[in-house]
């Protein structure tokens, strides 16, 4: 059993130390200063005391420090400012894009760093508790702590993911462009389908884009279907001619999304670089009349 103390009780915060309570842990203190972060110690915390940052740390063998990327490096700084990082102590962040670098004034005083994120979405509710039995974890940390961090995330039927110090941007960017920009995605294509007249626009899409998922995730590109690798360029030529007249703002996403998907399949041999060249053209001429319609009505004089 390790005592754990949370610096930042967001949506991940309140919800791994709750997890960590529940996995037989002793959540000894947490610090939240929004009234949000309050109610989330109160719902899934309650028994745990709510002290300050410095408090936190002092009572903690492992302190997870769950702030917001930008935030970590000065809390860091500022806690070991404080003299409150030991010699011993586990200091851990749930940052994707940071790794060790960030932790090292608290390596620096002795601290054993750790970075573990969840590569989940979180609600920073009781629901999320549910989730974490098979998310993964990427884990950064040093040989001699590896072991330790591994126990942490198993304990919670999690699967941990060793990442190398120099790829956790490139891990955390993988993860943000697919969860997300997906969000963006699903959303603007709600939008859409409720106004060609579709009650309940969420039902729709959910059959397609959980079969398209689970197809992407087995076959990756083999999944692709669609106008674009078909090569229907009329098709495409309707779509943007309606996206103009309705929903001009999702024409940007659509024709970085076309392109990329038609570099995609040209490259696996399903669509014929003439048919590529085609569609590129119509989608260049779509944006260039969202971004600077003047100028294209000028040159269309011409």
């Amino acid at each position: 059993m390790t005592r754990i103390g949370v610096v930042g009780a967001g949506r991940v915060g309140a919800v791994l130390s709750a997890a960590f309570g529940a996995s037989g842990h002793e959540i000894v203190a947490a610090a939240g200063e929004s009234t949000a972060s309050r109610e989330r110690i109160a719902a899934l915390l309650p028994s745990v005391p709510v002290m300050k940052p410095t408090d936190v740390a002092r009572a903690s063998d492992l302190l997870l420090l769950t702030v917001p990327d930008d935030m970590l490096p000065n809390v860091v700084i500022s806690l070991v400012g404080s003299g409150v990082i030991r010699e011993g102590m586990y200091v851990a962040h749930t940052s994707g894009r940071h790794g060790l670098a960030v932790l090292q004034p608290a390596a620096d005083a002795g601290a054993k760093p750790l970075a573990m994120h969840p590569a989940m979405t979180f609600t920073g509710t009781a629901v999320d508790l549910d989730r974490l039995p098979g998310c993964v974890f990427g884990i950064t940390t040093r040989e001699e702590d590896r072991a330790f961090a591994e126990s942490l995330v198993t304990g919670l039927g999690a699967v941990p993911m060793f990442v190398p110090e120099d790829k956790r941007t490139l891990y955390h960017a993988g993860l943000a462009h697919g969860a997300n920009h997906l969000v963006t995605l699903v959303a603007q294509a709600m939008e859409l389908l409720a106004a060609s007249g579709a009650e309940d626009p969420a039902a729709t899409l959910r059959p397609l884009l959980t079969a398209a998922l689970d197809n992407a995730l087995r076959s990756g590109d083999a999944a692709l279907t669609g106008p674009i690798v078909r090569g229907d360029v009329n098709t495409v030529r309707a779509h943007l001619h309606d996206l103009a007249e309705t929903a001009p703002a999702t024409i940007p996403s659509y024709v970085a999304m076309a392109k990329a998907t038609a570099d995609r399949a040209v490259l696996d041999g399903r669509l014929l670089p003439i048919r590529a060249v085609k569609i590129v053209r119509l989608l260049d001429e779509a944006l260039a009349k969202v971004e600077n319609p003047q100028a294209y009505r000028t040159s269309e004089k011409r």
